[in-house]
């Protein structure tokens, strides 16, 4: 863990349309990573149970309501500016249409096509695994 980097939990949601298709956002304006592609999701407060903050944070981000999810795994990165624990879980259905509340982009990628670049660092070693649980469902 780098010396002095807060440790934070944070919730991922990977939306997957009934095509395989999930959805990813890029980083806002003057936050780490800015444009950085990402699966939408954010930190966890204190005291507050993760799907509930995985549900906050698709509200605040992109607009909808998760209705289903699935916890998929935990994985930790070491950043410069924070140590993360990234929770991920797999949005099978939610309502309302995702849309960019934050002057980020949103793009649907199906497993099978080229997946935009750049795309953040920890995420980067899960797309294969990303792929295949998306194409799964199929």
């Amino acid at each position: 863990m780098t010396s002095g980097s807060a440790r934070i939990a944070v919730v991922v949601g990977m939306l997957r349309r009934d095509d395989a298709a999930v959805l990813l956002t890029t980083r806002p304006i003057a936050k780490p990573y800015q444009g950085f592609w990402e699966f939408p999701g954010g930190k966890v407060e204190q005291g507050e149970p993760a799907e509930q903050a995985l549900t906050r944070e698709l509200t605040e981000e992109i607009g909808i309501t998760a209705t289903a999810v699935r916890f998929a795994w935990t994985v930790s990165h070491d950043y410069p500016h924070a140590y993360v624990d990234l929770h991920f879980y797999w949005v099978d259905a939610w309502e309302g249409a995702p849309c960019p509340l934050e002057s980020q982009q949103l793009l649907w990628v199906q497993p099978s096509d080229a997946w935009p670049y750049p795309v953040l660092p920890a995420t980067v070693p899960l797309l294969p695994r990303i792929r295949e649980g998306a194409a799964r469902i199929a």
